[in-house]
This record gives C-alpha cells, structure tokens and sequence, in this order.
C-alpha cells in the first residue's frame, strides 16, 4: 500500500495567522494604533471593566471598541453609552477571534482617529488563547467567583497575557479566593505579567490599571 501523505493542519493555520498578526500589528504600529485584546470567561465582568477603563482614559487617548460575540449587539450598545466609537463584531458561531477576523474589524472601525483600540473578544479562557490577534498587548479578566486556581486549569491563558486583573475584589468575602495565592500561580504560568486587582463596579483600582494601559500605549504610539 502506498504511504498516506499527513498534512499538520493545526500548525498551518497557527504559522499562517502568527504570520497575519505580526504583519497586522507592524500596520497599526506605522499609524500610530494600539491594539489590545481583551479575553475573559463569561460573567467575569469584562464589559463593566471596559467601560470603567474607558471613563479614565477618554480624555487622553482616543479610543475605539470592538465587540466580539457569537451573536447580539448588547455589549456593543453597552459601550456606545461612553462616547466612543464602537461596533459589533459577529464571530458565526466561532469561540474566538484570528488576525484576519480583526484586521476586518479594524477596517470596519477605522482608526484613523483611534490612538487605542480594544478587542473584547469572545467570553471563554481557550480558544482566544490560542490565536493571535494582532494586538500589542494581551490581557485578561479574573473575577474572584471563578476561584482562585484558574492560572492552573487554563495555563495557556495566563502565559499569554501581559496583564492580569482580578476583578470583583468586593465580594471576597464571601468566596475562598486566596489572591496571594492566586497571583503565585499566575507568576509561576508568567512572571512578567502585571496584576492588578479591581472592583469594576466601584471603580477600585482602575486608576491603576488605566494609568499602565495608558503608558503603554504613549510608548506605542510615539
């Protein structure tokens, strides 16, 4: 019997999107846009965060949204309540965002007048993970029901991501999250990763948050 020929098809289509994203973020880097990816599970609080981060930076940078979701426009008219320009981008069902998928929505956003803009990209702490957008930077949502050994579950996540924020800090209380414990876990997947820890609700330490976000992307933009 003749010999079967095997194609690697997973790792074509990482090495052909990590080719699309690395040409994609030297693009926004010649105009001056950067690029964040935001990834979270569902619930964690991404929105509300978002919102919360767009409140104290929209005086200094000028920012655009877009909305990654399987289906509904809920968070994208969510957004809009700030004042910046956002739009909703539907994924047809699939559980992430890839280079292409953005760059579409980067087109569609324009960003001829957007210093920052924001991926908030589909609710789950997998698929996301895998793909590279494109983006600057990488960060991702904690909240404290969600437990405190996810950097353990979900590895791939938390290796990925420059920054960290471990969101509903108002409710430890009444969960076992161990937040010093959690941060190790999350050191031992990045040690470079910067943590933060937030109460979107209240706006306890976004100040924080939005003045590193803020300084990073005065480096990119210069």
């Amino acid at each position: 019997m003749d010999e079967v020929k095997v194609i690697e098809i997973k790792q074509s289509v990482f090495k052909n999107n990590d080719e699309r994203a690395e040409r994609l973020r030297n693009e926004l880097k010649e105009k001056g846009v950067f690029l964040l990816n935001l990834m979270s599970s569902p619930g964690s609080g991404k929105t509300t965060t978002l919102k919360a981060t767009i409140n104290a930076l929209k005086d200094k940078l000028r920012i655009g949204v877009m909305e990654a979701d399987i289906d509904s426009d809920v968070d994208a008219k969510k957004i809009a309540e700030t004042g910046v320009k956002s739009i909703q981008l539907h994924t047809g069902g699939m559980c992430h965002l890839d280079a292409d998928m953005t760059r579409q929505g980067i087109h569609s956003l324009n960003t001829d007048d957007v210093d920052l803009a924001i991926l908030e990209n589909v609710g789950n702490l997998v698929c996301p993970a895998e793909f590279d957008t494109g983006a600057v930077k990488n960060a991702m949502i904690l909240s404290v029901p969600e437990g405190d050994d996810k950097p353990l579950k979900y590895p791939l996540m938390f290796s990925i991501c420059d920054a960290v924020l471990i969101n509903k800090i108002d409710v430890l209380p009444y969960f076992d999250f161990d937040i010093e414990k959690c941060k190790g876990y999350i050191y031992k997947r990045n040690p470079n990763a910067k943590v933060f820890t937030i109460c979107a609700k209240s706006g306890e330490g976004i100040e924080e948050w939005a003045d590193w976000l803020n300084n990073e992307v005065t480096k990119w933009i210069k």
